[in-house]
């Protein structure tokens, strides 16, 4: 068995089992990793992927504990490599972090600049995507870090810190009948169409709680996954925006005019994943408290040592945090 062939077995599936894509993402010839998964399967005495002809239909029941185990080698793998780096390479280093629009556009910029000025030397890569590719790609290694509002909670494989609440606001043209007004009530919201981000209808949303709690069917006509994209269409006239308050501007963003909904949906958490068993390196701790100065390294290192993230959540319940 070698690591090799563990990795093969993952990268096919992260690639929805297409070999040929899988060769081209890691640089290597379809046939070759064919044949490793084959001698692979021949050793172990299983199949660790179902077959129709030559093309790879689909994870057997005993494939998929194999690769979920193989993810967990090959991720002690490279965290004994960073082990390595933070003795010979303490200022060096690459972080990949993996967000949403409004995060990168609105709450990231000047945590990244002054990560940058103190580590010239760290390549700093962002990745921008839903909430589900987000938390995906940290599961995978892809991602050192996940921040993100919604959907973490779906994956136990990582370890989510609570960083700061936002609230939403209401974004209408200023020839908008709400324009006008200062407060708006949940019924009048329901009453416009209503644009708003892709993932703002989910059962663990504050905006679908908000709505199902009132016993209300709002009219969502239009879904984005960027704060900028979704402003568009509401200068278009399609509709009612509900956006992060954070992501509204005074500057670029006078034609519109921004009414707070906290009084009306509830604060959202937005936070900061990685995976369970990671080493994280000192500029990795230093990013998190960049970003947000309550997670020192001994408060992240105590939540890394607790088994269950109920136990995470119930420890940060006494601590502030704060609201943009």
């Amino acid at each position: 068995m070698k690591l090799q062939q563990l990795k093969y077995i993952v990268e096919v599936l992260n690639n929805n089992l297409n070999v040929s894509a899988t060769a081209e993402s890691l640089y290597t010839s379809q046939p070759g990793i064919s044949k490793q998964v084959r001698m692979l399967e021949d050793e172990l005495g299983i199949q660790i992927f179902g077959r129709s002809g030559k093309h790879l239909t689909h994870v057997t029941p005993a494939g998929q504990q194999v690769i979920d185990i193989a993810e967990d080698i090959l991720g002690k793998v490279e965290s004994i490599k960073r082990v390595a780096e933070e003795y010979t390479k303490p200022d060096q280093g690459v972080l990949n972090i993996a967000t949403t629009h409004t995060q990168a556009r609105y709450a990231l910029p000047t945590v990244i600049k002054g990560f940058m000025e103190r580590y010239p030397n760290v390549s700093l890569h962002m990745h921008q995507g839903t909430p589900a590719q987000i938390c995906e790609a940290a599961v995978r290694g892809d991602a050192d870090f996940a921040i993100s509002t919604e959907g973490m909670h779906l994956y136990s494989d990582l370890i989510m810190l609570p960083c700061y609440h936002w609230n939403r606001s209401i974004v209408v043209r200023r020839d908008h009948p709400l324009a006008q007004q200062r407060q708006i009530t949940l019924e009048e919201l329901a009453s416009h169409p209503l644009i708003t981000y892709v993932f703002g209808f989910n059962r663990s949303s504050q905006l679908d709680k908000a709505f199902g709690k009132a016993g209300l069917e709002p009219k969502v006509v239009f879904s984005a996954t960027s704060a900028d994209v979704l402003k568009t269409y509401v200068r278009l006239g399609l509709g009612v925006g509900v956006i992060a308050t954070m992501a509204i501007s005074e500057d670029t963003d006078s034609d519109l005019v921004a009414i707070d909904a906290s009084h009306i949906i509830g604060h959202s958490t937005t936070k900061i994943g990685f995976r369970k068993g990671s080493f994280l390196r000192t500029f990795m701790y230093d990013f998190m408290e960049g970003f947000a100065p309550h997670l020192t390294r001994n408060l992240v290192e105590q939540a890394v040592a607790m088994r269950e993230q109920s136990q995470i959540d119930e420890m940060f319940e006494s601590i502030a945090l704060p609201v943009r």
